[in-house]
């Protein structure tokens, strides 16, 4: 695959400059256009050839906006040349260039997209007139031909540009798709079976090797979601409950919509981190034998997901005191991350009720 997407528009651009200067030395040879001064013709298709061979070549190159103004003030004065060559007013149908002063207008739309192209267009269109004595039906007619030919190459240019971000983007994900298909199968073939085997056989080993087994296989759990969890899609979002699976455990219960909810990466890493620092909570304070729920609502205008638990609680105003006292976690590690993203946090609770923290965050 090429680096450069427009390479073979460069390319194409280049031979239809050959093509027009071949069309334009043939007109000259076979039709009597009346000039006044064939020797400025002459001079005029000898600077249109020597141009040609020129910006061809550097344009395959670079394509710098001094180079895009050079190429449409060569062609604007290839134009002009007719006038002088006829020392009149043009009257007859074709300039010199003909066709070839379109050239430049390819190359501005093809650089800076449809905006370059018409300004390329109303610039030549400009000199078309001014060589013809002011506005008449052909200089017109060369207007118009130039801004549709400035506007489709410039279309054409966009939808190349947006085929080569996601051809990329589209490779990016079939390598990270591939590398992790990779470590499933290698962490599946050690790390997993030995979780599960802990699990398996350490609540037979007394109180303490229980305790062991039951850490065991919620980390066989969470690390099994890790794995499984598909990447961020091409479009730059990722599964909200993808992500949240991986706290699953023997205690902490995860119900989603049957379908993906998708969020901006950033967006989902975060809503998943406070989920996971509501988590943490859960395990420090709200006691040894706690269960929780994670519950996550997918709606039009946001997603909320609400993490529960049945451990001690706590009292109304405690969280108020955490925060005079600088034990920030609610605060900032769940309360912070959500209204950076424009949400808010709601915590309900009271003694012997458990904890009950609902974090919603808009879609938009």
């Amino acid at each position: 695959m090429e680096r450069d997407p427009f390479a073979p528009l460069w390319r194409g651009l280049a031979i239809f400059r050959l093509a027009a200067l071949c069309y334009a030395v043939l007109l000259q040879v076979v039709t009597d256009q009346g000039f006044a001064r064939p020797a400025v013709v002459w001079a005029t298709l000898a600077v249109m050839a020597a141009w040609t061979a020129y910006i061809g070549l550097v344009f395959l190159r670079e394509r710098t906006t001094p180079l895009l103004l050079a190429d449409v003030a060569v062609c604007g004065a290839c134009v002009y040349a007719t006038r002088i060559a006829l020392d009149a007013p043009l009257t007859t149908l074709n300039t010199i260039p003909t066709v070839w002063a379109g050239g430049c207008v390819l190359a501005c739309a093809l650089s800076k997209g449809l905006p370059g192209g018409a300004l390329a267009a109303v610039a030549i269109a400009a000199v078309d007139l001014a060589t013809r004595g002011g506005p008449t039906a052909p200089g017109l007619n060369a207007l118009a031909l130039l801004l549709l030919a400035g506007g489709l190459v410039g279309y054409a240019r966009n939808l190349v540009a947006q085929s080569a971000t996601r051809m990329a983007e589209a490779a990016q994900l079939a390598a990270a798709t591939q590398e992790r298909e990779r470590l499933a199968r290698s962490i599946h073939d050690s790390v997993l079976q030995v979780l599960a085997l802990v699990a398996r056989d350490g609540a037979t080993l007394g109180p303490e090797a229980a305790k062991l087994a039951r850490l065991a296989g919620d980390q066989e759990a969470a690390l099994r979601a890790i794995v499984t969890a598909p990447p961020a899609s091409p479009d730059g979002e990722a599964d909200l409950t993808s992500l949240l699976h991986r706290y699953s455990s023997s205690r902490v219960s995860v119900a989603a919509p049957a379908g993906p909810v998708p969020l901006p990466v950033p967006v989902a890493t975060e809503v998943a981190a406070a989920v996971g620092a509501a988590l943490d909570n859960v395990r420090a304070h709200a006691g040894p034998a706690a269960r929780s729920w994670v519950l996550v609502e997918d709606e039009p205008a946001a997603v909320t997901v609400t993490v529960r638990d049945d451990g001690v609680g706590m009292a109304p105003d405690r969280l108020a005191a955490a925060r005079a006292e600088g034990q920030l976690g609610i605060a900032e590690s769940i309360d912070g991350r959500v209204r950076a993203l424009g949400g808010e946090v709601t915590v309900r609770s009271a003694p012997g009720t458990g904890v009950t923290v609902r974090l919603r965050v808009p879609r938009a």
